[in-house]
C-alpha cells in the first residue's frame, strides 16, 4: 500500500513537499517514483529514487527544483518541489516497482503498486 500527502495550493515561484509512504508489497521493491498527470494529459515520470544506494532521477522540467529524498527506517520518500511554475499543477501519485532495469524508470506502466494522488495547484 501507498499513502501520499503533502498537496495542495501554492503561489508560483513556492515550495511544497509531498511524502508516500510504502507499507507491505509496495514497500518490498526496488524503487519509488513520483508520477504527475495534468488534465488531458499523459502521465509523466516526475522523479525517482532506489531503497538501497538511494540513486536518483529527475524528470527533464523538473530538474533542479525538485529534490526527491527517502527515509528507509520509515520506508518514506519524500519530494520536495521548489521554484513551482503553473504547468507544475497536476495530480501526483507515487509508485513502486521491482523492476531494476535502469531504462525503466519512466515508464509508469512499469510500476505495479501506485498511492492515490495528491493535487498540487500552482497559482498565479
Amino acid at each position: 500500500q501507498l499513502q501520499a500527502c503533502g498537496g495542495g495550493v501554492v503561489q508560483v515561484g513556492g515550495s511544497l513537499r509531498l511524502s508516500c509512504a510504502a507499507s507491505g508489497r509496495a514497500a518490498s521493491t526496488y524503487r519509488m517514483g513520483w508520477f504527475r498527470q495534468a488534465p488531458g494529459k499523459e502521465r509523466e515520470f516526475v522523479a525517482g529514487i532506489t531503497w538501497r544506494g538511494g540513486s536518483t532521477r529527475y524528470g527533464d522540467s523538473v530538474k533542479g527544483r525538485f529534490t526527491i529524498s527517502r527515509d528507509n527506517t520509515k520506508s518514506i520518500v519524500t519530494l520536495q518541489m521548489a521554484s513551482l511554475k503553473p504547468e507544475d499543477t497536476a495530480v501526483y501519485y507515487c509508485a513502486t516497482t521491482t523492476n531494476p532495469d535502469s531504462n525503466s524508470w519512466i515508464y509508469p506502466n512499469l510500476y505495479p503498486y501506485w498511492g492515490q494522488g495528491t493535487q498540487v495547484t500552482v497559482s498565479s
